[in-house]
């Protein structure tokens, strides 16, 4: 039997009194639930709900056992003992005494079953144009959500301590009200801001503002993702048709300056909810003037796709431009990889038609304690040693100064009329694996992060780390690195190898060979055109020309273009491959700039020597 994960809680009620918890359809939902658990697994509680047994004969658990009356006996045990009820006449329980300790165990499975759902409280409120009423509205929701937290505890706590025969010594206020809170608002769009056929959206509410309860941890039901998204140059909004709207919220977000509308199934909020830390939010107030660049349907029935093994991403091309992502609803997608992915995808589709090159990697601004700087950009899939390289720079604190995030995962790039080559992001956050920080960092900014299966491999965190208007602003680039994770560093390889054949270039470029980490389905040495799954490879033939009108522009203006061996993928080197790409790195930058010469690496050798 499947249980829902995800709780939606009104945020309208103020939560004042046992009884709204107790009378609750969640509370209903939560025994069910333990009771189907039980009967599975032929648990100790067994006897326990069998004296609540009703209709033996029934396979439904809500006909077969009596559910009101566990309710009742939770409401009478919040204002009296066990002793009191088993001596009193007033009630009708089986007596329960005998039954302390697995009653007490039934409370606490009560609790925390609650605590492990994905709670999301929910408020319809109309957007205001006025900061002070929509921080009244914000505020107004956070005390409601205060007040439901505050209120299952006191729950939780009076009925235990009347079941228990033992003090409470120690009080843990732990996270029991909602997770996230979203305030909604439906928009009356202006014609030219519509899409044809899309009317299914225009019914659905809009969510102008999230509001994050830390820490935020969701356990979702996949880990890893698979496959490209297949690209299909025809419409298909015509055959769209969701009729039960409420079950779905949109998400209007900006991916660098292209407005994408997130349409998310209820079941899949935990997922939207990483929104919030990973890219800019729409300005409300102007969404009904503008037209959407693309659409993105998560958690569409997997019936309405023509071939079923499209469920897990395909994205459609409209008429008029438009690019429309769709996954199904199955647990095999449940994983924010393809929430990410599928929207930097729809971005990239959108840049090639454009004419400009899309990249999978990572831009940071390394400034130097001798007041020099320098933005270094490296190209790789996932895994390749990216962020992990950066990271290494940002700790290399006797030469680095500061190390500023630009790009953490995806961008473009774009040549200025004087023909300089500059980088644009996409991003305001990173969701990276908790493996690939440094020991620690991701909990000192547990009150801004949102965790994903943090107890599993390739455990996930999303971390917000910059502001929309630094990633959309134009940042010339130095260094044009392709991350290399796969070959180790010897006398045939060194650290850094700069190119001067664009042919050559393109060719280690363009085959995108690394080790693969776990991250994706992908296992061992593979090759990905470009190190860039995420259109690139849809739109091969585009790309190719862009691509080499873009390398022969970076090296006709002094960008330096190379490999770089982060050697992430050998064994061994998971943390040293890194730093020795990074401290090979900055004594280059220190070499070239007190030298101006060219650096080989016996450089690097005779320095760390």
């Amino acid at each position: 039997m499947l249980f829902e994960r995800t709780k939606i809680i009104p945020g309208e009620v103020s939560y004042t009194n046992i009884a709204q918890i107790l009378n609750s359809k969640y509370l209903r939902e939560l025994i069910i639930e333990l009771i189907n658990d039980a009967e599975e697994s032929h648990s100790s509680f067994q006897s326990f709900f069998q004296l609540f047994l009703k209709n033996p004969e029934k396979t439904d658990i809500a006909e077969k056992y009596d559910i009101e009356q566990i309710v009742q006996l939770l409401l009478a045990i919040s204002a009296n003992t066990l002793e009191s009820l088993d001596a009193s006449s007033y009630f009708s329980f089986p007596k329960l005494v005998p039954y302390r300790q697995i009653l007490t165990l039934f409370i606490e499975n009560t609790f925390n079953l609650w605590r492990s759902k994905h709670r999301f409280m929910i408020k319809k409120d109309p957007f205001s144009e006025n900061p002070k009423t929509r921080i009244h509205k914000q505020i107004t929701l956070v005390k409601n959500n205060y007040d439901l937290k505050s209120l299952v505890l006191e729950t939780y706590r009076q009925i235990l301590i009347n079941v228990s025969d033992k003090r409470t010594k120690i009080l843990r206020q732990l996270p029991s009200g909602a997770q996230a809170n979203f305030i909604l608002d439906k928009i009356d769009f202006e014609p030219q801001a519509k899409i044809h056929n899309a009317d299914f959206i225009y019914n659905m509410y809009f969510v102008w503002s999230i509001i994050l309860e830390p820490p935020v941890i969701f356990y979702t039901r996949s880990n890893k993702r698979s496959g490209l998204f297949k690209v299909v140059d025809k419409p298909i909004l015509h055959k769209v048709d969701i009729k039960n709207t409420d079950e779905w919220l949109v998400f209007p977000i900006y991916v660098h300056t292209k407005l994408i509308y997130v349409v998310v199934h209820k079941e899949y909020f935990a997922l939207a909810a990483g929104l919030a830390n990973l890219f800019e939010f729409a300005n409300f107030g102007t969404l009904n003037s503008d037209k959407p660049d693309g659409i993105y349907i998560f958690g569409i029935d997997k019936s309405f796709f023509e071939n079923e093994k499209d469920f897990n991403g395909i994205i459609y091309h409209e008429d008029d431009g438009t690019y429309v992502g769709l996954v199904g609803n199955d647990p095999s997608v449940d994983y924010f990889g393809y929430m990410k992915k599928m929207i930097l995808t729809i971005h990239n589709l959108l840049v090639i038609d454009e004419g400009r090159l899309p990249i999978h990697g990572a831009l940071a601004e390394v400034k130097l304690r001798d007041k020099t700087s320098y933005n270094i950009m490296l190209v790789g899939d996932s895994g390749a040693g990216k962020s992990e390289t950066i990271e290494a720079l940002n700790r290399i604190r006797e030469q680095v100064s500061e190390v500023n995030i630009i790009i953490d995962d995806m961008g473009s790039l774009d040549i200025l009329e004087d023909g300089t080559v500059v980088a644009y992001g996409t991003e305001t956050g990173a969701f990276v694996r908790l493996d690939d920080l440094q020991p620690g960092y991701a909990y000192s900014t547990m009150d801004r992060s949102i965790f994903m299966n943090p107890h599993e491999t390739n455990a996930r965190v999303i971390v917000p780390y910059s502001n929309y208007e630094e990633i959309i602003k134009p940042t010339k680039i130095d260094f044009f690195f392709y991350a290399n994770n796969y070959e180790p560093v010897d006398e045939n390889h060194e650290v850094i190898e700069f190119f001067e054949d664009i042919d050559k270039a393109l060719k280690v470029f363009s085959s995108g060979t690394r080790i693969a980490k776990g991250t994706t389905s992908e296992k061992g040495l593979t090759h990905s055109y470009f190190a860039n799954p995420f259109g690139a490879v849809q739109r091969k033939d585009k790309h190719e020309k862009i691509a080499r009108k873009y390398m022969e522009a970076m090296m006709e203006n002094g960008v330096k273009v190379g490999t770089l061996r982060t050697q992430l993928g050998i064994n061994g080197f998971e943390e040293e491959g890194p730093m020795i790409a990074a401290k090979t790195l900055l004594n280059y930058l220190k070499t070239n700039n007190q030298n101006n010469k060219d650096f080989r690496n016996e450089d690097f050798l005779k320095v760390s020597l």
